[in-house]
Parts: structure tokens; C-alpha cells; sequence
């Protein structure tokens, strides 16, 4: 049984063919998924966050197929990978960390087959229609430069003011004509999620 009471769920794919005066071959695809739940603390404190603990578990394995399957690649043909939620006015953003930060890293890292890196995140609170830029990065190597990047991502009508935004991205390369030096995707270890 499902602990997120999801009312919404929006997959979006991005696909940069030009950038800036030249073509980009093959093209850059990032896909995000991302859920619109109910904020079970709204409008309270509450010392114990487990439930959203458990509930960002549930969404990290969720959230984390769903954008995976959007780009329709292999599980490890994905580099980049990045979460954020966004809570409604009457939640406070230890909600949003209590969903990203303990247990939602594992199961997104199942469906990218690896992610010795360490998962960038971002969290806010806002009104509905609030945009959300969910950071990337290289999911086996946080020094490589070319995947420093992020989604920007919107729902008309979410978060309410008693629900939380949850998004999940990930990319099948790095930034489009990447040129600032440093690490290189074909150079990575994956390791100890630095090199």
C-alpha cells in the first residue's frame, strides 16, 4: 500500500537540438518526474518526520523509473541525476528534506543502475505554479564540470498551500557543447563518487 497520497504525477522530457549558433549531435535529453502529495504535516509541527522519510523511499523508486523509462535508455546509459520538492505555504522545509535527504537516494540510484555520487538537491516553499529548478549532476563522479546542470520544471496548479511538489530528473549526457575543462564523462572512476 502506498504511503503518498499522490494527486498528480507529470513526466517531461527536454530535448536541446541547438544551442546558442550550433547544432548539438546527438541531442542533450533530460526527463523529470515529478509527484504533487499531500503534506501529512501541514499547518503543524511534528518532532517525528518518518512518515515523509518513508514516503520520499516510495517516490525515489517511483519517480526515479518513471524518468528513466521517459527517456526510454538503459538504466546505466544515464550520467546525470538530481531531485527537488517544493512545499506549499503551510509546510516548512525540513518537510521537503525529511522527503529528498534520508532514504530517497538508494532507490533513484537502483533505477540509474550505480550513482556513486552523491544526489544534488534543492528545496523551497511557494504558491502553485512556483518553478522548480532541480539540479543535476554526474551520477558516478561529482567533478565532472560538463554535468554541472539543472531542469526547471512547473505544475500550473501545485503545490497547494497543504501539499508538497516532488521532482526527479535525470539526463542521458551533460550540457549541451560543454567546454570548461575538468573531469570528463569517458575519464570517470566511479569510485568514491568524486572522480
Amino acid at each position: 500500500m502506498s504511503l503518498a497520497d499522490i494527486r498528480k504525477l507529470v513526466t517531461l522530457v527536454e530535448e536541446t537540438r541547438r544551442e546558442g549558433l550550433r547544432a548539438v549531435t546527438p541531442p542533450t535529453r533530460k526527463a523529470a518526474a515529478l509527484a504533487v502529495i499531500a503534506n501529512p504535516f501541514a499547518g503543524r509541527y511534528e518532532e517525528d518526520l518518518s512518515t515523509l522519510i518513508e514516503i520520499g523511499e516510495e517516490l525515489g523508486a517511483l519517480l526515479g523509473q518513471q524518468a528513466v523509462d521517459a527517456l526510454g535508455v538503459a538504466p546505466f546509459e544515464i550520467e546525470s541525476y538530481g531531485k527537488a520538492a517544493a512545499v506549499g505555504e503551510r509546510g516548512e522545509l525540513e518537510h521537503a528534506a525529511a522527503l529528498l535527504h534520508p532514504k530517497m537516494g538508494r532507490p533513484l540510484r537502483l533505477a540509474v543502475k550505480q550513482g556513486a555520487a552523491l544526489v544534488p538537491s534543492a528545496k523551497k516553499r511557494g504558491a502553485p505554479g512556483l518553478t522548480l529548478d532541480v539540479p543535476l549532476g554526474h551520477k558516478d563522479a561529482a567533478y565532472v564540470r560538463s554535468h554541472f546542470d539543472a531542469m526547471e520544471v512547473r505544475i500550473g496548479d501545485a503545490p497547494g498551500a497543504d501539499e508538497i511538489l516532488v521532482a526527479i530528473a535525470v539526463a542521458d549526457s551533460g550540457r549541451p557543447l560543454p567546454r570548461v575543462g575538468g573531469l570528463t564523462h569517458e575519464e570517470v572512476e566511479g569510485k568514491d563518487g568524486l572522480r
